[in-house]
Protein backbone atom coordinates (compact mmCIF):
# COMPACT_ATOMS: atom_id res chain seq x y z
CA UNK A 1 0.00 0.00 0.00
CA UNK A 2 1.17 3.54 -0.78
CA UNK A 3 0.07 6.75 1.33
CA UNK A 4 -0.97 9.76 -0.25
CA UNK A 5 -1.85 13.36 1.30
CA UNK A 6 -4.29 15.10 -0.49
CA UNK A 7 -5.18 18.63 -0.09
CA UNK A 8 -8.85 19.27 -0.16
CA UNK A 9 -11.24 22.61 -1.04
CA UNK A 10 -15.07 22.47 -0.24
CA UNK A 11 -18.22 24.12 0.01
CA UNK A 12 -19.54 23.43 3.05
CA UNK A 13 -23.33 24.22 2.39
CA UNK A 14 -24.40 20.79 1.08
CA UNK A 15 -23.00 18.75 3.82
CA UNK A 16 -23.40 17.72 7.05
CA UNK A 17 -19.71 17.98 8.06
CA UNK A 18 -16.81 16.77 7.28
CA UNK A 19 -17.25 13.13 8.62
CA UNK A 20 -18.42 10.30 7.31
CA UNK A 21 -22.73 10.18 8.10
CA UNK A 22 -25.08 7.00 7.44
CA UNK A 23 -27.26 8.87 5.80
CA UNK A 24 -26.82 12.31 5.53
CA UNK A 25 -24.14 13.54 2.71
CA UNK A 26 -20.37 14.39 3.82
CA UNK A 27 -16.91 15.64 2.23
CA UNK A 28 -15.11 12.32 3.62
CA UNK A 29 -17.91 10.40 2.32
CA UNK A 30 -17.86 11.77 -1.54
CA UNK A 31 -13.85 11.71 -1.32
CA UNK A 32 -13.94 8.13 -0.25
CA UNK A 33 -16.74 7.44 -3.16
CA UNK A 34 -14.89 8.86 -5.63
CA UNK A 35 -11.78 6.62 -4.00
CA UNK A 36 -13.84 3.18 -4.66
CA UNK A 37 -14.26 4.32 -8.59
CA UNK A 38 -10.42 4.02 -8.87
CA UNK A 39 -9.68 0.88 -7.04
CA UNK A 40 -12.37 -1.60 -4.69
CA UNK A 41 -13.13 -0.05 -1.25
CA UNK A 42 -14.01 0.54 1.78
CA UNK A 43 -11.90 3.40 1.80
CA UNK A 44 -11.17 5.14 5.29
CA UNK A 45 -9.56 8.42 4.83
CA UNK A 46 -8.23 10.37 7.89
CA UNK A 47 -8.41 14.32 8.12
CA UNK A 48 -6.80 17.08 10.08
CA UNK A 49 -9.52 18.22 11.15
CA UNK A 50 -13.58 17.37 11.54
CA UNK A 51 -15.19 20.39 10.41
CA UNK A 52 -18.85 21.24 11.17
CA UNK A 53 -21.97 21.29 9.03
CA UNK A 54 -21.58 24.39 6.91
CA UNK A 55 -17.93 25.22 7.16
CA UNK A 56 -16.00 25.45 3.86
CA UNK A 57 -12.70 24.46 3.60
CA UNK A 58 -9.78 25.77 1.99
CA UNK A 59 -6.91 23.98 2.78
CA UNK A 60 -8.05 20.89 3.97
CA UNK A 61 -5.77 18.00 4.57
CA UNK A 62 -6.77 14.49 4.49
CA UNK A 63 -4.73 10.68 3.66
CA UNK A 64 -5.24 7.87 1.84
CA UNK A 65 -4.18 4.67 1.38
CA UNK A 66 -4.00 2.87 -2.07
CA UNK A 67 -2.42 -0.37 -3.64
CA UNK A 68 -1.71 1.28 -6.83
CA UNK A 69 0.91 3.13 -6.95
CA UNK A 70 0.02 6.12 -8.64
CA UNK A 71 1.35 9.64 -10.23
CA UNK A 72 0.04 12.20 -7.48
CA UNK A 73 -1.02 14.49 -10.13
CA UNK A 74 -2.96 11.72 -12.21
CA UNK A 75 -4.28 10.52 -8.79
CA UNK A 76 -5.81 14.04 -8.13
CA UNK A 77 -7.00 14.29 -11.33
CA UNK A 78 -8.90 11.24 -11.25
CA UNK A 79 -10.61 12.09 -8.06
CA UNK A 80 -11.78 15.24 -9.53
CA UNK A 81 -13.41 13.72 -12.42
CA UNK A 82 -15.21 11.62 -10.12
CA UNK A 83 -15.95 14.02 -7.36
CA UNK A 84 -18.01 16.00 -9.97
CA UNK A 85 -20.62 17.64 -9.21
CA UNK A 86 -19.83 17.55 -5.62
CA UNK A 87 -18.55 21.15 -4.80
CA UNK A 88 -15.19 18.97 -3.75
CA UNK A 89 -11.94 19.44 -5.23
CA UNK A 90 -8.62 17.76 -4.55
CA UNK A 91 -6.16 20.95 -5.41
CA UNK A 92 -2.98 18.65 -4.64
CA UNK A 93 -1.84 15.31 -3.63
CA UNK A 94 1.47 14.04 -2.42
CA UNK A 95 3.23 10.53 -1.79
CA UNK A 96 4.10 10.56 1.65
CA UNK A 97 6.26 8.21 4.27
CA UNK A 98 3.67 4.94 5.27
CA UNK A 99 3.65 6.46 9.23
CA UNK A 100 2.51 10.25 8.03
CA UNK A 101 -0.88 10.81 9.13
CA UNK A 102 -2.75 14.25 8.39
CA UNK A 103 -3.52 14.75 11.50
CA UNK A 104 -1.21 13.47 13.92
CA UNK A 105 1.37 14.91 12.20
CA UNK A 106 -0.23 18.57 11.90
CA UNK A 107 1.85 20.89 14.50
CA UNK A 108 -0.79 23.52 13.52
CA UNK A 109 -3.88 24.98 12.14
CA UNK A 110 -5.20 28.25 10.56
CA UNK A 111 -9.15 29.33 10.44
CA UNK A 112 -10.49 32.36 8.16
CA UNK A 113 -13.51 33.94 9.72
CA UNK A 114 -15.84 36.18 7.31
CA UNK A 115 -17.75 38.77 8.47
CA UNK A 116 -19.53 40.80 5.32
CA UNK A 117 -20.95 44.10 6.57
CA UNK A 118 -24.36 45.09 4.60
CA UNK A 119 -27.43 45.25 5.14
CA UNK A 120 -28.80 43.65 1.73
CA UNK A 121 -28.74 40.01 1.70
CA UNK A 122 -25.61 38.49 0.40
CA UNK A 123 -26.12 37.17 -2.93
CA UNK A 124 -22.46 36.06 -4.56
CA UNK A 125 -21.13 35.02 -1.24
CA UNK A 126 -24.70 33.55 0.15
CA UNK A 127 -23.74 30.86 1.90
CA UNK A 128 -20.09 31.90 2.60
CA UNK A 129 -20.27 34.93 4.46
CA UNK A 130 -22.00 35.75 8.04
CA UNK A 131 -23.74 39.01 6.62
CA UNK A 132 -24.35 41.41 9.80
CA UNK A 133 -26.28 44.63 9.36
CA UNK A 134 -24.35 47.32 11.37
CA UNK A 135 -20.52 48.58 10.91
CA UNK A 136 -18.59 47.04 13.67
CA UNK A 137 -15.53 48.43 15.83
CA UNK A 138 -12.45 46.85 14.55
CA UNK A 139 -10.39 48.30 17.40
CA UNK A 140 -12.41 47.24 20.02
CA UNK A 141 -12.74 43.70 18.73
CA UNK A 142 -9.26 43.74 18.27
CA UNK A 143 -8.89 44.65 22.13
CA UNK A 144 -10.95 42.31 23.12
CA UNK A 145 -9.36 39.34 21.30
CA UNK A 146 -5.78 40.28 22.63
CA UNK A 147 -7.43 38.92 26.15
CA UNK A 148 -7.21 35.51 24.68
CA UNK A 149 -3.90 35.12 22.93
CA UNK A 150 -1.82 32.71 24.94
CA UNK A 151 -1.98 29.27 26.79
CA UNK A 152 -5.92 29.75 28.35
CA UNK A 153 -8.27 27.11 30.02
CA UNK A 154 -11.03 28.06 27.03
CA UNK A 155 -13.44 26.26 29.08
CA UNK A 156 -16.05 29.22 28.17
CA UNK A 157 -15.48 28.85 24.79
CA UNK A 158 -15.70 25.00 24.42
CA UNK A 159 -19.05 23.04 23.32
CA UNK A 160 -21.38 21.45 25.34
CA UNK A 161 -20.41 18.21 23.39
CA UNK A 162 -16.43 18.92 23.11
CA UNK A 163 -14.69 15.63 23.09
CA UNK A 164 -11.22 16.86 23.83
CA UNK A 165 -9.55 15.77 26.38
CA UNK A 166 -8.17 19.09 28.26
CA UNK A 167 -10.17 22.41 27.65
CA UNK A 168 -6.08 24.04 28.28
CA UNK A 169 -5.04 25.09 24.65
CA UNK A 170 -2.35 27.51 23.16
CA UNK A 171 -4.19 30.45 20.53
CA UNK A 172 -1.25 31.50 18.84
CA UNK A 173 -2.66 34.09 16.82
CA UNK A 174 -6.28 35.86 16.32
CA UNK A 175 -5.88 38.95 13.49
CA UNK A 176 -8.28 40.62 12.56
CA UNK A 177 -8.38 42.48 9.74
CA UNK A 178 -11.07 45.38 7.67
CA UNK A 179 -11.01 44.07 3.87
CA UNK A 180 -12.75 45.30 0.56
CA UNK A 181 -14.79 42.14 -0.39
CA UNK A 182 -16.51 41.42 -3.42
CA UNK A 183 -19.91 41.97 -2.09
CA UNK A 184 -19.08 45.00 0.31
CA UNK A 185 -16.80 45.40 3.32
CA UNK A 186 -15.93 42.67 5.05
CA UNK A 187 -13.84 41.77 8.58
CA UNK A 188 -11.71 38.81 9.03
CA UNK A 189 -10.36 37.01 11.70
CA UNK A 190 -7.23 34.93 11.13
CA UNK A 191 -6.62 32.26 14.19
CA UNK A 192 -3.95 29.92 14.82
CA UNK A 193 -3.29 27.08 16.84
CA UNK A 194 -1.65 23.92 17.17
CA UNK A 195 -5.40 22.45 17.81
CA UNK A 196 -8.59 23.48 18.28
CA UNK A 197 -12.01 22.52 20.51
CA UNK A 198 -15.56 22.26 18.96
CA UNK A 199 -16.92 25.63 18.38
CA UNK A 200 -14.31 27.30 19.80
CA UNK A 201 -13.84 29.71 16.82
CA UNK A 202 -17.24 30.41 16.27
CA UNK A 203 -17.40 31.15 19.93
CA UNK A 204 -14.39 33.61 19.70
CA UNK A 205 -16.24 35.12 16.60
CA UNK A 206 -19.52 35.83 18.09
CA UNK A 207 -18.58 37.07 21.33
CA UNK A 208 -16.32 39.88 19.86
CA UNK A 209 -19.18 40.66 17.16
CA UNK A 210 -20.92 41.41 20.32
CA UNK A 211 -17.95 43.93 21.19
CA UNK A 212 -17.80 45.22 17.70
CA UNK A 213 -21.89 45.90 18.11
CA UNK A 214 -20.74 47.66 21.63
CA UNK A 215 -22.88 45.30 23.29
CA UNK A 216 -20.32 43.51 25.44
CA UNK A 217 -16.81 46.06 26.14
CA UNK A 218 -13.40 44.14 25.69
CA UNK A 219 -12.67 43.97 28.99
CA UNK A 220 -15.62 41.63 28.93
CA UNK A 221 -14.62 39.20 27.03
CA UNK A 222 -11.64 39.04 29.68
CA UNK A 223 -13.97 37.97 32.36
CA UNK A 224 -15.79 35.85 30.23
CA UNK A 225 -12.52 34.05 29.59
CA UNK A 226 -11.67 33.49 33.26
CA UNK A 227 -15.33 32.28 34.49
CA UNK A 228 -14.28 29.05 32.58
CA UNK A 229 -18.24 28.41 32.29
CA UNK A 230 -20.07 27.97 28.63
CA UNK A 231 -23.09 30.14 29.80
CA UNK A 232 -20.44 33.06 30.41
CA UNK A 233 -19.64 32.74 26.23
CA UNK A 234 -21.58 35.24 23.96
CA UNK A 235 -23.79 34.02 21.17
CA UNK A 236 -22.06 31.18 18.90
CA UNK A 237 -21.75 32.51 15.40
CA UNK A 238 -23.03 30.44 12.56
CA UNK A 239 -20.75 28.22 10.82
CA UNK A 240 -20.91 29.91 6.46
CA UNK A 241 -18.43 32.49 7.07
CA UNK A 242 -16.17 29.67 9.08
CA UNK A 243 -13.11 27.93 6.63
CA UNK A 244 -10.51 25.63 7.71
CA UNK A 245 -8.10 27.85 5.54
CA UNK A 246 -4.12 26.23 6.47
CA UNK A 247 -2.74 22.83 7.66
CA UNK A 248 0.89 23.14 9.15
CA UNK A 249 3.45 20.01 9.06
CA UNK A 250 7.21 20.22 10.01
CA UNK A 251 7.80 19.69 6.08
CA UNK A 252 4.83 20.47 4.08
CA UNK A 253 4.06 17.32 1.89
CA UNK A 254 2.87 19.38 -0.86
CA UNK A 255 6.18 21.83 -1.15
CA UNK A 256 9.17 19.25 -0.59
Amino acid sequence: MSRYALKVEYQGAPFAGWQRQKDQPSVQGAIEAALARLEPGPHTIAAAGRTDAGVHGLGQVAHCDLSKDWDPFRLSEALNHHLKPAPVAIVAAARVDDDWHARFSAVERQYLFRILQRRAPATHDKGQVWRVNNSLDVDAMREGAAHLIGLHDFTTFRSSICQAASPVKTLDELRIERVQGFSGPEIHFHVRARSFLHNQVRSFVGTLERVGAVGWSPDDVKTALEACDRAACGPVCPPQGLYLARVGYPDDPFTS
